[in-house]
Protein backbone atom coordinates (compact mmCIF):
# COMPACT_ATOMS: atom_id res chain seq x y z
CA UNK A 1 0.00 0.00 0.00
CA UNK A 2 1.43 3.38 -0.95
CA UNK A 3 2.35 5.59 1.99
CA UNK A 4 4.22 8.85 2.37
CA UNK A 5 7.07 7.10 4.14
CA UNK A 6 7.55 4.72 1.21
CA UNK A 7 7.53 7.63 -1.23
CA UNK A 8 10.02 9.68 0.79
CA UNK A 9 12.33 6.68 1.34
CA UNK A 10 12.27 5.83 -2.36
CA UNK A 11 12.87 9.44 -3.41
CA UNK A 12 15.76 9.84 -0.97
CA UNK A 13 17.46 6.65 -2.12
CA UNK A 14 16.97 7.68 -5.75
CA UNK A 15 18.78 10.95 -5.07
CA UNK A 16 21.51 9.17 -3.11
CA UNK A 17 21.95 6.56 -5.87
CA UNK A 18 22.29 9.33 -8.46
CA UNK A 19 24.86 11.25 -6.41
CA UNK A 20 26.97 8.19 -5.57
CA UNK A 21 26.79 6.88 -9.15
CA UNK A 22 28.03 10.25 -10.40
CA UNK A 23 30.88 10.12 -7.87
CA UNK A 24 31.84 6.59 -8.93
CA UNK A 25 31.88 7.64 -12.59
CA UNK A 26 33.99 10.70 -11.75
CA UNK A 27 36.48 8.55 -9.77
CA UNK A 28 36.48 5.72 -12.31
CA UNK A 29 38.56 4.99 -15.34
CA UNK A 30 38.82 7.82 -17.81
CA UNK A 31 37.07 7.14 -21.10
CA UNK A 32 35.13 4.13 -19.81
CA UNK A 33 31.55 3.85 -21.04
CA UNK A 34 29.28 3.25 -18.05
CA UNK A 35 26.13 2.81 -20.14
CA UNK A 36 23.02 2.43 -17.98
CA UNK A 37 25.00 2.37 -14.72
CA UNK A 38 23.27 5.39 -13.20
CA UNK A 39 19.79 4.45 -14.44
CA UNK A 40 20.06 0.91 -13.01
CA UNK A 41 21.26 2.26 -9.65
CA UNK A 42 18.41 4.78 -9.56
CA UNK A 43 15.89 1.98 -10.20
CA UNK A 44 17.49 -0.09 -7.44
CA UNK A 45 17.31 2.95 -5.14
CA UNK A 46 13.59 3.26 -5.80
CA UNK A 47 12.97 -0.44 -5.15
CA UNK A 48 15.07 -0.55 -1.96
CA UNK A 49 13.43 2.61 -0.64
CA UNK A 50 9.91 1.45 -1.39
CA UNK A 51 10.20 -2.20 -0.37
CA UNK A 52 12.81 -2.19 2.40
CA UNK A 53 12.76 1.20 4.07
CA UNK A 54 9.17 2.34 3.57
CA UNK A 55 7.55 -0.55 5.37
CA UNK A 56 9.86 -0.21 8.40
CA UNK A 57 9.13 3.45 9.09
CA UNK A 58 7.37 4.72 12.19
CA UNK A 59 9.28 2.86 14.89
CA UNK A 60 11.21 5.75 16.45
CA UNK A 61 14.23 7.92 15.74
CA UNK A 62 16.90 5.34 16.48
CA UNK A 63 15.07 2.76 14.40
CA UNK A 64 14.75 5.40 11.68
CA UNK A 65 18.52 5.89 11.53
CA UNK A 66 19.01 2.12 11.53
CA UNK A 67 16.40 1.90 8.78
CA UNK A 68 18.40 4.38 6.71
CA UNK A 69 21.61 2.42 7.24
CA UNK A 70 19.83 -0.81 6.29
CA UNK A 71 18.35 0.78 3.17
CA UNK A 72 21.68 2.14 1.98
CA UNK A 73 23.47 -1.15 2.76
CA UNK A 74 20.86 -3.05 0.74
CA UNK A 75 21.18 -0.52 -2.11
CA UNK A 76 24.95 -1.01 -2.17
CA UNK A 77 24.62 -4.81 -2.01
CA UNK A 78 22.06 -5.04 -4.80
CA UNK A 79 23.92 -2.45 -6.86
CA UNK A 80 27.14 -4.45 -6.66
CA UNK A 81 25.31 -7.70 -7.38
CA UNK A 82 23.36 -6.40 -10.39
CA UNK A 83 26.33 -4.54 -11.88
CA UNK A 84 28.57 -7.58 -11.29
CA UNK A 85 26.04 -9.86 -12.95
CA UNK A 86 25.77 -7.55 -15.96
CA UNK A 87 29.55 -7.40 -16.32
CA UNK A 88 29.79 -11.18 -16.02
CA UNK A 89 27.24 -11.63 -18.83
CA UNK A 90 29.09 -9.10 -20.95
CA UNK A 91 32.34 -11.02 -20.49
CA UNK A 92 30.59 -14.39 -20.92
CA UNK A 93 29.34 -13.32 -24.33
CA UNK A 94 32.98 -12.83 -25.28
CA UNK A 95 33.78 -16.40 -24.13
CA UNK A 96 35.96 -15.37 -21.19
CA UNK A 97 34.84 -18.23 -18.92
CA UNK A 98 35.43 -21.95 -19.26
CA UNK A 99 32.19 -23.01 -17.58
CA UNK A 100 29.07 -21.86 -15.78
CA UNK A 101 30.51 -22.18 -12.28
CA UNK A 102 33.47 -20.02 -13.17
CA UNK A 103 31.02 -17.42 -14.46
CA UNK A 104 28.95 -17.56 -11.26
CA UNK A 105 32.04 -17.09 -9.12
CA UNK A 106 33.05 -14.19 -11.33
CA UNK A 107 29.89 -12.30 -10.32
CA UNK A 108 31.18 -12.03 -6.77
CA UNK A 109 34.77 -11.31 -7.81
CA UNK A 110 33.60 -8.51 -10.07
CA UNK A 111 31.29 -7.21 -7.32
CA UNK A 112 34.23 -7.04 -4.92
CA UNK A 113 36.29 -5.17 -7.52
CA UNK A 114 33.45 -2.70 -8.02
CA UNK A 115 33.06 -2.40 -4.25
CA UNK A 116 36.67 -1.28 -3.95
CA UNK A 117 35.69 1.86 -5.86
CA UNK A 118 33.24 2.69 -3.06
CA UNK A 119 36.05 2.85 -0.50
CA UNK A 120 36.99 6.40 -1.46
CA UNK A 121 36.50 8.62 1.60
CA UNK A 122 34.14 11.06 -0.13
CA UNK A 123 31.89 8.21 -1.27
CA UNK A 124 31.84 6.60 2.19
CA UNK A 125 30.97 9.94 3.81
CA UNK A 126 28.23 10.54 1.25
CA UNK A 127 26.77 7.09 1.87
CA UNK A 128 26.88 7.55 5.66
CA UNK A 129 25.35 11.02 5.70
CA UNK A 130 22.82 9.97 3.07
CA UNK A 131 21.81 6.93 5.12
CA UNK A 132 21.19 8.98 8.26
CA UNK A 133 19.34 11.71 6.36
CA UNK A 134 17.21 9.17 4.48
CA UNK A 135 16.29 7.37 7.69
CA UNK A 136 15.35 10.58 9.50
CA UNK A 137 13.35 11.98 6.57
CA UNK A 138 11.49 8.69 6.24
CA UNK A 139 10.70 8.75 9.95
CA UNK A 140 9.49 12.37 9.74
CA UNK A 141 7.23 11.47 6.80
CA UNK A 142 5.84 8.51 8.70
CA UNK A 143 5.00 10.64 11.72
CA UNK A 144 3.62 13.58 9.77
CA UNK A 145 1.44 11.78 7.21
CA UNK A 146 -0.17 8.72 8.74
Amino acid sequence: MPTASRLVAAACLVVLAFIVSSMVIANGEEGKDYGYFTVVNIALGWICGWKIMGKRAGRGWTAGINNGLTGVASLVFWGLFVQGTYEMFRLAMRHRYDGPFEALIAIFKIGVEFGEQLLAPEILITLGVGAVATGLLTEIASRRWR
